[in-house]
């Protein structure tokens, strides 16, 4: 049997805050994890879409990041925007 290399293989306890809203045009469903690691930024999964990216204010002010991240439209994306600009 072949031995796996690992990169790393840490556990770590997270704070997880779940949260469900609804906006203009949809429904957001997010599970927003916050660890120490990635530099501060924090892991925010969208339920419903199966999607996630490591997030933080810098992602925020980037045109276009959670249009394309999850695959929303320019208003929809906004509305999560200002949602998470004060969680992150």
């Amino acid at each position: 049997m072949e031995e796996r290399f690992f990169l790393y293989d840490d556990t770590e306890n997270t704070k997880t805050r779940y949260i469900s809203f609804v906006g203009e045009n949809q429904r957001f469903d997010l599970a927003i994890m916050q660890t120490s690691r990635y530099y501060g930024k924090s892991i925010v999964l969208d339920i419903q879409g199966s999607r996630f990216a490591i997030i933080g204010q810098d992602d925020l002010d980037e045109p276009g990041y959670l249009e394309h991240v999850y695959n929303l439209s320019e208003e929809d994306a906004e509305e999560l925007r200002s949602f998470l600009r004060p969680i992150i």
